[in-house]
């Protein structure tokens, strides 16, 4: 896989909706119904963080869950690359890029979302090959003024900015030209998915689908 053709299916990931839930699951047997009630939500293209022991196996079950596409978040090192493509993600997600991760997910033919947080970040990654990138920490790194700063002199890239965002200020990062969509935690609460309620989980995400900017 070329850095180009990472970009272009990392796009297409992007594209299937305005926000991509960013998931931090603590026990795989709530991974199917959680993706689930996203899906039916209208937010097929899932990133599960791997930050906790059951990460990998939330994956696998989520894999299973039709109209989903589900990713792996923090990846950090070339062997949570092979892991995350071996339990079935379809595409990855990284906080920082080093010249290891971007060699592993292109072997690994892994379509990967890469993380920038300035100019000269996203530059290296553009010079690479690759025109999507994740702009993290958003919130911290600046936000919407800087994200659109970044984006006047480099068109080229377009962003999902992570970190910090919310469904007050999606749809100022979803007005911008340079963003392609957002990653947020906040449609899948830890405590309706503690407690097992898809119902509200669905309609959070049902109210990000239909998010603009």
């Amino acid at each position: 896989m070329t850095p180009e053709e990472s970009s272009i299916q990392a796009a297409e990931v992007c594209e299937l909706a305005p926000v991509v839930p960013v998931l931090v699951v603590d026990d795989a047997q709530t991974a199917a119904p959680l993706a689930a009630a996203l899906i039916s939500g209208g937010l097929p293209a899932l990133e599960v963080t791997l930050r906790t022991p059951a990460a990998l196996d939330a994956i696998r079950e989520m894999a299973s869950v039709d109209g989903g596409v589900v990713g792996a978040g923090t990846l950090l090192t070339p062997a949570d690359v092979i892991a995350a493509k071996e339990a079935g993600a379809l595409f990855g997600v990284t906080p920082g890029t080093t010249d290891r991760l971007l060699d592993a997910a292109l072997d690994a033919e892994l379509p990967l979302l890469p993380g920038a947080a300035t100019a000269s970040e996203a530059l290296k990654l553009l010079e690479r090959g690759f025109s999507v990138q994740k702009f993290f920490p958003a919130e911290a790194s600046g936000g919407v003024p800087a994200l659109k700063a970044i984006g006047a002199p480099i068109p080229q890239v377009r962003f999902c900015p992570t970190g910090g965002v919310s469904l007050k200020n999606a749809p100022e990062y979803l007005a911008l030209s340079n963003t392609i969509c957002v990653g947020g935690s906040w449609v899948a609460p830890k405590d309706a998915v503690q407690s097992g309620n898809w119902e509200r989980i669905e309609e959070l995400a049902r109210e990000a689908a239909a998010l603009t900017g």
